[in-house]
């Protein structure tokens, strides 16, 4: 028995499970070191701890899946609905969360002086909570009768979810990309332009202002890389397209939330210091005289 459920299992469905435990392993982490670490509380580090949750949710919503598809009844409604909504949910709210970085890096730099107030603080929380309320209902789009397990022939790439509602988010996704670029394009001018301000310190402004234009254009690639393949063909494929493409630009898609630690959390030079605490309780003394950077976070 268990031979015959392995030969059926698919290998695309297997790489899914695996990336989504190794998202789930790297986001708790995250998670755990900025719970337990009370100096991280800016709110760059509220942004960074609600991404790290919305990709934790990816992660298991990944596991899930793998999970309803071969080992529950999938036939049951409530199992599909509830296996996508919290897909949904999850990657919209880790995609949301990475514009809502995007925003508060320039935001600390066009308003430097006021960056750190009360205000800042209170309106990253209304970012976050607007972006959950907005995600979860997202989510509950589908078990409120948008789907289409009563019309196989309205559904998209991804079922139970109609082929309206995948366009609708990938426009959606499209248009957060195109916002990104333009605040990253406004980060770099302002970037340059404190360069040109700082002669004394011409030299090492101008090779901290490559090192970040260059840190964020690696952010734009890597971003775009693993959505813009799903989101382009959610627009013009259907339910009729083979499986086999949705698997191939799905998978890219997932690994997105495994670059996200990375880029966002692992490099943070205060994140290091937390890790390597726990880790040893001692941290690196390179790392301890290392001056922070706006590419830091």
């Amino acid at each position: 028995m268990i031979l015959s459920l392995a030969a059926e299992v698919s290998p695309w469905d297997i790489a899914l499970c695996v990336t989504g435990t190794l998202i789930s392993c790297e986001n708790a982490l995250v998670i755990a070191v900025l719970f337990y670490t009370p100096t991280l509380r800016a709110p760059m580090f509220i942004l960074i701890g609600s991404l790290a949750v919305a990709d934790l949710l990816a992660g298991l919503g990944l596991i899930l899946n793998f999970v309803f598809t071969y080992l529950v009844d999938s036939s049951v409604e409530f199992v599909t609905l509830l296996s996508v909504g919290l897909l949904i949910s999850a990657f919209s709210a880790s995609v949301l969360n990475i514009l809502a970085i995007t925003v508060d890096r320039y935001l600390s730099l066009y308003n430097a002086l006021t960056y750190h107030t009360e205000r800042t603080v209170t309106f990253t929380y209304v970012m976050v909570v607007f972006i959950w309320v907005s995600c979860l209902t997202l989510g509950l789009l589908p078990a409120l009768g948008w789907n289409c397990l009563k019309d196989e022939s309205t559904c998209s790439i991804c079922r139970p979810v109609t082929k309206n509602n995948a366009v609708a988010l990938a426009v959606t996704f499209l248009l957060v990309f195109a916002l990104m670029m333009q605040l990253y394009l406004q980060i770099c001018k302002i970037a340059f332009r404190h360069a040109q301000q700082i002669a004394v310190q011409h030299q090492f402004v101008a090779i901290s202002t490559t090192k970040g234009v260059s840190t964020l254009s690696a952010i734009l690639c890597a971003f775009g890389a693993c959505w813009l393949p799903f989101a382009m063909y959610s627009i013009v494929a259907d339910s009729s397209y083979p499986v086999i493409y949705t698997y191939a630009t799905v998978l890219p898609a997932t690994c997105c939330s495994v670059i996200n630690p990375i880029i966002y959390a692992f490099r943070n030079p205060d994140i290091q210091k937390s890790l390597w605490m726990a880790c040893c309780g001692c941290v690196p003394s390179n790392l301890s005289l290392r001056p922070r950077t706006s590419s830091d976070v």
